[in-house]
């Protein structure tokens, strides 16, 4: 009982299983940390280990797991525990062993800080067994420590033969429902999964060897990168090998990748295929040689989405799960460092390795550009490199650029269609900028090469590239313009005669969709006159652009219509020729033009039948 006007303190009560509950729905991804926890337990304790004594080789401590199927076992040579240790850290849910006796000075050569690992263990077995004896103290006994998920435990100590050496054995006895992650092969791979970087010796035994067996090496070689090679190219072979064997797929090339103000070292996959802009994907990252996540996607900038990554790192630092990284300043200077790396290798590949490069850019081209839009360093690395379609065919802006002065700029993929043709005879160099980001990329060519000028094709600088026929022929031709006009004003589309090159192609429609929109804006309004979408459809109307149906006084089918006398065959003529060039332009259709379409071929069938009759 209290007494009014003063104050008790009092500890917390917690409900282990529920804790374990919190951490398996909440705070782990799956029971098969459990493992991960344990195996980072004894990379500490051998860490600490190798602290006390200096001079014991790398090879002199190890970590040895058992599983049989009824039992998982994890040993190790490490520092151990006294009978203290046990009370103070076992049983204390959140303290860290790794703080004691001034070893908090040293935590950056620790994998775990937070001291609620061993309770991952529940998520597998009920009951936790720990056997220890201290290296500190070497007279010390040898402690034991069972702790149950009703959060009892007991603590006793043993004579010092229950456990010859320093080091501790941490013994689980699974669950039923367990199984799927204790089983003997299970327990195997998982910790090739997770320890096949460590650097200090892991074994694996499954019982079947007899007592005497040795186990099977978990890490039997060093990281590849860690590895010496005869030749530049075995290394590079080996690295690629690993990048394949790691991620499923065969990379474009390996990026060696190494910061050593943070210790870190790996490499960069490059993907082989095409992705969609903006996926990003998960990257490997080892902490110390402990795997810390296959998915840490903060590792890298959005941008280099075309890599897979597997890393190991010494100061990078885990959150509470030890499953991703803390976003700290040291996590946001690795990712900068990363990217400088990269930026890097295209350089190289640009300026050493054409042939690397455009296989780069052929797979990975369309998601490049997308991302040059925002990003002004990849822009600049990158868009002289990048291929698009112009007049010359598929190229480069940078090859683009030297060939034209003036790179002009289509805003659709049809109105390139309709005049590239006719722009490569008239030695224009036009660019389809239809595609998403094209365009505007295209405008942003004079940032990188600033001799080069950009501008958007305009119907009129290509019609002023084509050459007027003489006073007399045009004169000729009057009446039968005319008539063509007067055929076509239901497109609003005005006629004129010009050469141009090829002379294979009889006529030219110079429509673009804006123009389109806004007829059909301006259509609508007249028909609604006088009603409230009238008046809207009126306050947005702009002076409607007329299409242009350009015939060439080359091409000898066009010279003899311009020569038909008969009225109705000449405004027949007109409506193929028009009909061609929609075609030609390969937009859809209208269902009005589909119509003339279909219409001036029976007419001009059935005129030839007439005629021949």
């Amino acid at each position: 009982m209290t007494l009014p006007g003063t104050t008790a303190d009092h500890t917390f009560q917690v409900d282990l299983r529920g804790l374990v509950d919190l951490l398996s729905h909440h705070l782990y991804s799956s029971p098969r940390v459990y493992l991960r926890e344990l195996l980072q337990n004894a990379v500490d304790a051998l860490t600490a280990r190798h602290a006390l004594e200096p001079g014991a080789g790398a090879d002199a401590f190890g970590i040895r797991l058992y599983a049989d199927g009824s039992v998982v076992r994890v040993e190790d040579d490490g520092v151990g525990l006294t009978d203290a240790d046990v009370h103070a850290f076992l049983a204390t849910i959140g303290r860290s062993s790794k703080r004691a006796e001034g070893i908090a000075e040293q935590r950056g050569d620790f994998i775990g800080q937070f001291g609620i690992g061993l309770l991952s263990c529940f998520l597998v077995a009920d009951e936790i067994h720990v056997l220890s004896r201290s290296a500190r103290t070497p007279d010390a006994p040898a402690v034991e420590w069972r702790g149950r998920g009703d959060g009892s435990y007991t603590v006793r100590t043993l004579p010092a033969t229950a456990r010859p050496r320093p080091g501790t054995t941490v013994t689980l006895t699974p669950r039923a429902d367990a199984g799927e992650w204790t089983r003997p092969a299970q327990v195997h791979a998982l910790a090739r999964h997770f320890g096949s970087l460590l650097r200090h010796p892991v074994t694996f035994d499954d019982g079947t060897a007899g007592p005497a067996g040795p186990g099977v090496s978990v890490n039997p070689e060093p990281a590849p990168w860690a590895r010496a090679y005869p030749t530049p190219g075995a290394r590079s072979r080996a690295l690629a090998a690993y990048g394949a064997e790691v991620f499923g797929f065969t990379p474009l090339d390996t990026i060696e990748l190494d910061l050593p103000a943070v210790g870190l070292k790996g490499i960069a996959c490059v993907l082989p295929e095409t992705v969609p802009a903006g996926r990003r994907h998960g990257h490997r990252v080892h902490v110390k040689g402990m795997l810390l996540s296959e998915q840490a996607e903060e590792i890298l900038p959005e941008w280099a989405f075309f890599v897979r990554c597997v890393v190991d790192a010494e100061s990078l630092r885990p959150t509470a799960s030890r499953e991703s990284l803390y976003a700290d300043d040291t996590l946001a200077a690795v990712r900068e460092a990363l990217a400088e790396r990269l930026r890097d290798w295209i350089a190289r590949a640009a300026a050493s390795d054409p042939d690397l490069l455009g296989r780069f850019l052929a797979a990975h081209h369309l998601a490049v550009k997308s991302l040059a839009v925002h990003d002004d360093e990849i822009l600049r690395m990158l868009l002289p490199w990048l291929p698009f379609e112009t007049t010359d065919g598929h190229t480069t802006l940078d090859e683009f650029a030297r060939t034209h002065r003036t790179v002009l700029v289509t805003s659709s993929v049809e109105e390139f269609r309709q005049i590239a043709a006719i722009a490569s005879a008239a030695g224009l160099g036009v660019v389809n900028g239809g595609y998403t980001y094209d365009r505007e990329l295209v405008h942003r060519l004079p940032e990188i090469r600033p001799e080069a000028t950009v501008a958007d094709l305009d119907p009129a600088t290509l019609t002023a590239h084509l050459d007027p026929v003489d006073r007399e022929t045009e004169l000729a031709a009057a009446a039968y313009l005319a008539l063509a006009r007067d055929a076509l004003a239901v497109f609003d589309c005005d006629v004129a005669l010009r050469t141009f090159q090829p002379a294979s192609a009889p006529a030219l429609l110079m429509d673009s969709r804006e123009a389109r929109h806004e007829r059909t804006r301006s259509q609508l309004a007249r028909e609604q006159e006088g009603g409230l979408w009238g008046d809207i459809l009126g306050a947005l109307r702009q002076e409607a652009p007329r299409a242009q149906l350009i015939l060439n006084q080359l091409n000898p089918l066009v010279r003899a219509a311009v020569a038909i006398d008969e009225p109705e065959l000449a405004r027949t003529s007109a409506e193929a020729l028009y009909g061609q060039a929609a075609m030609l332009s390969r937009r859809p259709l209208r269902p009005a033009e589909s119509s003339l379409i279909n219409r001036s071929f029976l007419d001009l069938l059935a005129h030839a039948l007439r005629k021949d009759s």
